[in-house]
Order: structure tokens, then sequence, then C-alpha cells
């Protein structure tokens, strides 16, 4: 089994606490850091080097400023943010710096559980209803140039249902299930897809999808 080592930086510390609590219960996670601040953030992700940082916002410092500077010492840090914010500014600029992951604080001690383990292993995730908002306003996600509506085309009608349930926010697990599939060929058809597409994560692949508004496909 693999544990997944994880470090929490909240200056909410009753909230912290009850983070640190129901992750460090499961089998699989181990509590390596816990800080405040920006700057905790930063150094506990060079000291410890945590498999997944989960991180709020709103702290001394801003957890957003600290993407960049912890993704400049540790290229491979996987960052969550976890937060009650639902600004769209703040989602896009977490995702921008380098995020694998953006949550809202309502989310379930489970489910937060299994986002973690998605992120840990390589996935990118951001809530579903959040997706839905940003890909609503596509424009606004990325300073990329404009998409070429053609790449969608050349995907299959298989590699066309896998986007369009990643662009749902669902992991390649249950993905899998609900095609009745093993999880490898999920992860197959995302390589094709991402390969095919031009874009370097799952997110880009749904607003890519999205901005095409191709026939067929709908998210």
């Amino acid at each position: 089994m693999m544990v997944v080592r994880i470090a929490v930086i909240d200056d909410h510390p009753l909230f912290r606490e009850g983070v640190k609590r129901s992750l460090g219960e499961m089998n699989d996670f181990q509590i390596v850091g816990e800080g405040c601040t920006k700057e905790d953030a930063i150094q506990i992700s060079r000291e410890q080097s945590p498999d997944v940082l989960l991180m709020d916002i709103s702290m001394p410092g801003g957890g957003l400023n600290a993407i960049l500077p912890i993704l400049e010492l540790s290229p491979e840090q996987k960052i969550v943010i976890l937060t009650v914010s639902e600004m769209r500014d703040d989602i896009i600029k977490a995702l921008n710096s380098g995020a694998r992951g953006y949550v809202l604080k309502g989310v379930g001690s489970r489910a937060l559980a299994e986002i973690i383990r998605t992120v840990a292993a390589g996935e990118a995730y951001v809530s579903p209803a959040l997706s839905a908002r940003l890909l609503s306003d596509i424009s606004a996600l990325s300073d990329a140039p404009p998409c070429k509506t053609d790449s969608i085309g050349e995907l299959t009608s298989r590699e066309c249902e896998v986007l369009n349930l990643v662009a749902t926010g669902l992991s390649n697990k249950r993905i899998a299930l609900k095609l009745r599939l093993h999880e490898k060929t999920v992860k197959h058809h995302m390589g094709r897809i991402l390969a095919k597409l031009n874009v370097a994560n799952r997110t880009e692949a749904a607003m890519l999808l999205r901005d095409a508004d191709h026939g067929n496909l709908r998210v």
C-alpha cells in the first residue's frame, strides 16, 4: 500500500486540526507537516517534500503567492488548494500558477481523501461545480491562443466519451467504472487525447472541448 505524505497549511487552527485528524485516521495517509503562512508552506515543501501539499488561499502572505516559489524550488510538488473561495480569478491564478487541485472546504473527508489520492497519482482535480463555471467562460481561464476546433474532430468516439467525463470532473478510476474499462485503458485514452489536442493536462483538454462547442460533444 502506497502511503501518501501530506502537509496541511491553513491559518485556522481548528480547521487544520480537523483535516489532520480526519486524514491521519486513514491508513494510506501520513501527515508530515503543518503551517499557517506562505513562508511555512515554502519551508515545509522544501524540507519535508510532502507528496501533496494542502493549502488555503486566505492566510498571511497569501496561499496563491506561495505556489510559484514552491514550484521553483520543487517542480514536482503537487499542490491542492483547499479554500472557501469560489472567485473565478482565484481559481484561474491557482491553476495557471501550477496547482494540481482546487477544492472547496465544504468537501467531506472521504471525498477529500479520494481527491488527494487522485492528485498523488498524477492527475489534476477541480471541484465539478467550479469546472462548470470556468468552462462557461473559457476565454478568461487561459492566456493561450484561441483553440482550433478541428483538433477535437480528430478524437475517436471513445476518446470523446472519456473527454466528456473528464469535463464533468471525474477521475480516471471513476471514468473506468462508468465506461466498464480498465483504469490503464482510460489512462491510455487520456494520453492520446492530450497528444491530439496538444494540451498539457486534463483541465486544458476540458476547456478546449467547451471552446470547440463541437456537434455531438456536450459537457
